[in-house]
């Protein structure tokens, strides 16, 4: 049955789990870090409605990943704490998944801002 007190509750765990990542994982910080200067870049560049959803998609892509790639390493570390190669080839490959996403993002950044870096010229 739908509650609202039941979403809050949901969304206090979205929350919670973001927070995680926040706490916990080193390249969050960096993803952070460089979706604020994309965006500063963009505001100051002046960017098209249509460049934005360019944008917004390729950040929130390697959000995702990131968040998907804390949750399954943890996940790993519980159920194998110890080392085992097909925990490591796991969470390697999750990694990865994060490393694909965050260079199509920048791919999409370079397209998205090379116009107007040009028009500057």
């Amino acid at each position: 049955m739908f509650s609202i007190s039941d979403r809050v509750k949901s969304l206090g765990f979205a929350l919670r789990g973001l927070g995680f990542v926040l706490r916990t994982q080193h390249n969050a910080w960096v993803h952070l870090a460089v979706a604020v200067v994309v965006v500063a870049a963009g505001v100051a560049l002046g960017l098209s409605a249509a460049d934005w959803r360019w944008i917004v998609l390729a950040i929130a892509l390697v959000w995702i990943a990131e968040i998907v790639n804390t949750a399954f390493e943890h996940l790993c570390d519980v159920v194998q704490p110890e080392f085992h190669v097909s925990v490591k080839a796991a969470k390697d490959v999750a990694a990865g998944a994060v490393l694909v996403a965050a260079v199509a993002a920048a791919i999409l950044g370079a397209m998205v801002f090379a116009p107007y870096a040009l028009a500057l010229t």
